[in-house]
């Protein structure tokens, strides 16, 4: 009976053709002629392998010295005991060249080696400066919310001793007006100031502790400077944590 599968007939014969090729190769690699080095090859390695004999003249005068196969060098035995490798050269390049791209590739690894060091620090240091112009940023805006929070109290401060102007522009927060005129003004002042978010919050903590003996962190009014100073921690945030 014959199999009628399909696909079948057609694997068979791929199958027996790459059998036969192999059988091709092996008979033709059985029957290719050595070449010159490769004869030379197969002598040598054969001669390194074995032993030397009493036919060897060096061999013969170590043995009238004493020496007995197995043992080491010297005098008291310190020495080698396999002969030194031969080492065959086959290359058509000059003398010193394998060394020369062995340090070639040396310094191409360590040049790699330095550039990944070189963007590891580079990295750091931008993440560095990432987390300090984040912190940076967070005081400022803990700065700004103090400021405020001091603007408000003494406006609301000053009102209650009848004051209707205060010491400084910026020492109240002014309403937001819709004249487009009034907020150029108000542009011009701010520019001119010249005084920094930390520098008008110490200005105008100090004037609430003076005039109306009054804390911000606190959240207190003193009766008095003497209270102040002996109940208040510090005048910042920082004496106050």
């Amino acid at each position: 009976r014959q199999d009628v599968r399909p696909g079948l007939p057609m694997v068979r014969r791929v199958k027996e053709a790459l059998q036969k090729e192999e059988k091709q190769k092996e008979a033709n690699e059985k029957n290719r002629q050595k070449s010159i080095k490769e004869e030379e090859k197969e002598r040598r390695d054969l001669v390194l392998k074995s032993a030397l004999g009493n036919e060897n003249k060096g061999f013969a005068l170590l043995q009238k010295m004493g020496y007995k196969s197995g043992q080491a060098l010297g005098k008291s035995g310190e020495g080698i005991v396999e002969p030194i490798p031969l080492n065959i050269k086959t290359g058509l390049s000059g003398l010193g060249h394998e060394e020369l791209k062995k340090r070639k590739a040396e310094e191409k690894l360590e040049s790699y080696r330095q550039k990944l060091h070189m963007k590891k620090q580079a990295n750091e240091q931008a993440a560095d400066q990432f987390r300090i112009r984040f912190k940076t940023k967070q005081e400022e805006r803990k700065m700004e919310g103090d400021l405020r929070k001091s603007q408000r109290a003494c406006q609301q401060l000053d009102m209650q001793k009848d004051i209707d102007v205060p010491k400084e522009t910026w020492f109240w927060i002014e309403p937001e007006e819709e004249d487009k005129k009034d907020e150029e003004d108000k542009e011009d002042e701010c520019t001119s100031s010249d005084l920094s978010v930390s520098e008008k919050l110490h200005i105008l903590t100090a004037y609430l502790r003076e005039e109306h003996f009054y804390c911000i962190w606190c959240g207190t009014t003193y009766e008095d400077s003497e209270d102040l100073s002996s109940n208040c921690p510090g005048d910042s945030a920082a004496d106050h944590d």
